[in-house]
C-alpha cells in the first residue's frame, strides 16, 4: 500500500528534478530494500550511485535485541552517472567533494631539520623506495644520492630500488623535498608531501559515522520550541549538511517533498540554497512555519555557528487549494472560477496569475497571446450551454485582442476555417485542461 502510494510521486519527483540533479532518500530497514527496487524502476539501475549507511544512535538500546543503529541514505541521478566501463569521478557525477577532514590533515607536521623547519610549512614524510624485485626493470632505479648534510653517497638499502629517476631524485633533493631526519643522517630520505599541495577535497565514503546523531537533532528541535520532536526520528542538521554540501551548490534548488520538522529547508536557508517544502501534517503551522521564522531571524542552533550564520532572507507560506482534478482526472464541480483561471494561466505561462487580476474571460496577454477562460458562468449566463461555450455572439463579446487568441471552453460553435480567421486556438475544458 506504502509503495503504491510512493511510486506516482517518485515518477513526479523525477520530472521535477534538474537533469543534473539528485534525489537522496532517508529511511531504515523495514522499506528500503523494497524501496529501492522502485526507485531503480523510476530513476533507472544504471543511475543508481550509492547506499550511504548513516550512524543515527550512538549504541544499540538495552532491549536484548539485535537492534539496528543505522539508516539507509539512497541516492540516484537523473541522468546515467556510474558509466558501463569505469567508475567515474565524483566532478564526473556532479557532485562536491567533502572538506578535508582534521584527521586526514593531522597526517602533516612540522618536523625537525638540521637547517630548521621548511618555510614551505607542514609535510607528510613519503618512502623514496621501493620493491626491487619480482622482475623489474629496475637497473636505472639502482643509483647513488648524495647527502647534502654528510658528504655522502646513499644507495637504496639492498633489495630495493628508488621509486624516482636519478633527474627527478635530483630535482627534489635541489628543490628541498628530501628530507634527511632530525640530524640529516638518515640511510634513505623520504620525499615531502606539502600540506598547502594536497588534494582540497575528499571522496564520500558509504558509512557516515559520527557524524549526527538523532539524539542531537530531538536536542535541536527541544532547544527551538521547548517540547519534544513531532517525529521520532528528526533528522539531524549536520546530516543534512552534509548532503547538501555534496549535492548542491549556493544558489541551487532543493526539494524536500515530505518536510517533516522543516530540517532540509532550514539548513539549505543556511546554507545560501533556495529550497521547497511540501507538508501535508498540522505541523507545517505548528513548527515548521516558526522553525523557518526563527532561522531568518538568525537562531544559532544546528550548523548556524559552522556556516557563520546571522539571519536574513525569508520565505513564503502558501496552502493549497481544493484539487482541481478527482480521481478519473475530471475537473471537480466545486472548482470556482477564479482556481480553474489560475490554473489555466500557469499552465500556459509557467507563471503565477496575480491576485488582484479582474474577474474576465480575459486572463491576461503573455508573449503577445491572449488567455481566455469561459467557465462557470463568467459571462453572465449560467444555462449549461450558456456562456461556456463560444458562440458568434459570445466571441463578439469578448475583451478585444490584436494578436493570436487561446480560448477555453466546453464547447465552440465555430468552425475551423472562422477559428483560424479569428486568430483563435479553442481548448475545451476538461479534456485540454491536463494535470502536468
Amino acid at each position: 500500500m506504502w509503495l503504491s502510494m510512493m511510486y506516482p510521486r517518485l515518477e513526479l519527483l523525477r520530472e521535477l528534478l534538474a537533469e543534473d540533479g539528485s534525489i537522496w532518500v532517508s529511511i531504515d530497514d523495514n522499506e528500503a530494500h523494497y524501496l529501492k527496487v522502485v526507485l531503480d524502476e523510476v530513476f533507472g539501475r544504471r543511475n543508481f550511485i550509492l547506499d550511504i549507511s548513516w550512524q543515527k544512535r550512538d549504541g544499540a538500546p538495552n532491549d536484548r535485541t539485535i537492534a539496528s543503529v543505522h539508516e539507509h541514505v539512497l541516492v540516484w541521478g537523473k541522468a546515467a552517472r556510474q558509466g558501463k566501463e569505469s567508475k567515474k569521478t565524483v566532478a564526473e557525477q556532479g557532485f562536491n567533494l567533502m572538506p578535508r577532514s582534521e584527521k586526514a590533515n593531522a597526517q602533516y607536521r612540522i618536523f625537525e631539520e638540521p637547517d630548521g623547519p621548511d618555510i614551505n610549512g607542514a609535510f607528510r614524510k613519503i618512502d623514496t623506495t621501493a620493491n626491487g624485485k619480482g622482475g623489474r626493470h629496475v637497473d636505472s632505479l639502482v643509483y647513488p644520492i648524495r647527502n647534502p648534510y654528510t658528504g655522502e653517497d646513499v644507495w637504496p638499502r639492498k633489495g630495493t630500488c628508488w621509486r624516482h629517476k636519478k633527474d627527478e631524485m635530483q630535482r627534489l633533493q635541489d628543490e628541498g623535498r628530501l628530507y634527511w631526519g632530525v640530524k640529516g643522517t638518515a640511510k634513505t630520505p623520504m620525499r615531502k608531501l606539502y600540506l598547502s599541495e594536497a588534494k582540497q577535497g575528499m571522496t564520500t565514503p558509504s558509512i557516515w559515522a559520527g557524524l549526527a546523531l538523532n539524539q542531537h537533532a530531538s536536542r535541536e528541535i527541544e532547544l527551538l520550541f521547548g517540547e519534544k520532536a513531532a517525529f521520532e526520528t528528526p533528522k539531524p542538521e549536520h546530516l543534512i549538511q552534509r548532503v547538501l554540501h555534496i549535492a548542491t551548490n549556493p544558489g541551487d534548488l532543493v526539494l524536500d517533498s515530505f518536510l517533516g520538522s522543516g530540517t532540509t529547508a532550514a539548513v539549505a536557508h543556511k546554507m545560501g540554497r533556495r529550497w521547497i517544502g511540501i507538508e501535508m501534517g498540522e505541523h507545517a503551522v505548528t513548527h515548521c512555519q516558526p522553525r523557518l521564522a526563527q532561522v531568518v531571524a538568525g537562531e544559532q542552533g544546528g550548523i548556524s555557528k559552522a556556516v557563520g550564520w546571522q539571519g536574513g532572507g525569508g520565505f513564503r507560506f502558501y496552502r493549497l487549494g481544493a484539487t482541481a482534478f478527482d480521481a478519473d482526472g475530471h475537473i471537480h464541480a466545486d472548482i470556482d472560477f477564479a482556481t480553474l483561471a489560475s490554473y489555466v494561466w500557469f499552465l500556459e505561462t509557467g507563471a503565477p496569475r496575480p491576485t488582484t487580476a479582474a474577474k474576465s474571460p480575459l486572463l491576461g496577454v503573455h508573449a503577445g497571446t491572449a488567455y481566455y477562460l469561459l467557465y462557470n458562468g463568467i459571462l453572465g449566463d449560467r444555462r449549461p450551454q450558456g456562456g461556456n461555450v463560444l458562440t458568434g455572439p459570445v466571441l463578439a463579446g469578448l475583451p478585444p485582442h490584436d494578436g493570436p487568441r487561446i480560448v477555453y471552453g466546453e464547447s465552440t460553435r465555430l468552425g475551423p476555417q472562422r477559428l483560424t480567421a479569428e486568430g483563435i486556438t479553442f481548448k475545451q475544458i476538461p479534456y485540454d485542461v491536463r494535470s502536468r
